[in-house]
């Protein structure tokens, strides 16, 4: 049974972390939607950058935080989904998961990787890093084409920017 298999058998529609009914349970697994939860995220900052205001900020408040939040939220969940904590429907399937799936004999070199993704590094600067280190370039360039960062980024869709 493929994985998309697993959950189409396994979904149940459920509250949870404050994602209301945006986020499904597939047993221990949440799967969400970076689209409805980034946009939840968004009204709640325009929500509370308005009440600072003093007035309804509209729809430059939500460009603000597309602009000041965005990439860190896709980052944040892609990460997420790579690690298999949660399952973001906009994401590859395949990649859920695969953190734990994959290179295994270089575990160390790929939670030290992963620190500087969840840090905001990309990959220059963690090209630079291994080279500071003195650390062979080979393993860490197969980790970072298998993650393939600059694929999984995603433009913003509910405000034109």
């Amino acid at each position: 049974m493929t994985l998309s298999n697993h959950f189409e058998r396994t979904w149940k529609v459920s509250a949870m972390n404050n994602h209301d009914a945006c986020c499904l349970r597939a047993e221990n697994v949440e799967r969400c939607s970076v689209w409805t939860v980034s946009r939840k995220e968004a009204d709640e900052y325009k929500w509370i950058e308005s009440e600072r205001a003093g007035c309804d900020l509209g729809e430059a408040a939500l460009k603000r935080w597309v602009r000041d939040h965005w990439w860190g939220f896709l980052r944040a969940r892609w990460l997420e989904h790579l690690h298999g904590s949660r399952f973001w429907i906009e994401l590859d399937q395949n990649d859920f998961g695969l953190l734990d799936r994959e290179f295994f004999e270089q575990r160390a070199l790929l939670n030290e990787i992963v620190t500087h993704l969840k840090n905001g590094k990309e990959n220059l600067d963690i090209i630079g890093w291994a080279a500071d280190a003195n650390i062979p370039i080979g393993p860490i360039m197969n980790i970072l084409e298998r993650l393939d960062i600059n694929g999984h980024r995603m433009i913003c869709q509910f405000v034109d920017n």
